[in-house]
């Protein structure tokens, strides 16, 4: 047989070979909330799942304003509570994200324009997408944003921990499942 036929317009991508790992960074405004609360929730699907050689995983924000920051107290106590811990230090999102990567999860419309704008050309832009695409509860949905909660209250960070746990457990599905590519 001869080679998959490609959406026109649709730049060429090297087929994934089973034992690439499938990388993904989780992307919101600051780096302090809602992209390490997707990242923490995703680690500890993926540990779950048994899937650690299978999935590469890192968040940054699209703005550096916290870089250097460790997540906000009031996002990792809300994922505390719920046994995920989450790490690292806030940084932004670099020209090279968009070669190491193989999707780019923006949190929200704003921050899904921004990649979008920054990547370097139609083949990194069709890597970025938004985290609530994978969300199963969100069918047909207007709004996908996962909002943020960084000038609300506690309940705010419960949300987003709801909201970034369902999306995380349908992109580990596609993944799993060999779906993504």
């Amino acid at each position: 047989m001869g080679e998959p036929a490609q959406q026109l317009g649709a730049p060429a991508r090297e087929p994934r070979t089973p034992s690439a790992p499938v990388g993904v960074l989780f992307v919101c405004l600051g780096n302090i909330c809602r992209s390490p609360t997707a990242e923490g929730v995703m680690r500890a699907l993926v540990a779950e799942a048994g899937m650690e050689d299978r999935v590469v995983l890192d968040s940054a924000g699209t703005g550096a304003w916290h870089a250097g920051s460790a997540p906000d107290e009031r996002a990792s106590a809300a994922a505390r509570s719920r046994g995920i811990a989450l790490e690292g230090e806030a940084r932004k999102v670099t020209p090279a994200d968009f070669e190491r990567f193989d999707l780019l999860l923006a949190m929200d419309s704003e921050n899904l324009r921004e990649l979008r704008r920054l990547a370097p050309g139609p083949e990194e832009r069709a890597k970025v997408r938004l985290l609530r695409e994978f969300d199963s509860a969100s069918n047909g949905a207007a709004d996908l944003d996962v909002p943020d909660p960084y000038y609300g209250g506690d309940d705010g960070f419960a949300e987003v921990f709801e909201l970034v746990q369902r999306a995380c457990a349908g992109l580990l599905e596609e993944i799993r499942s060999g779906r993504l590519q």
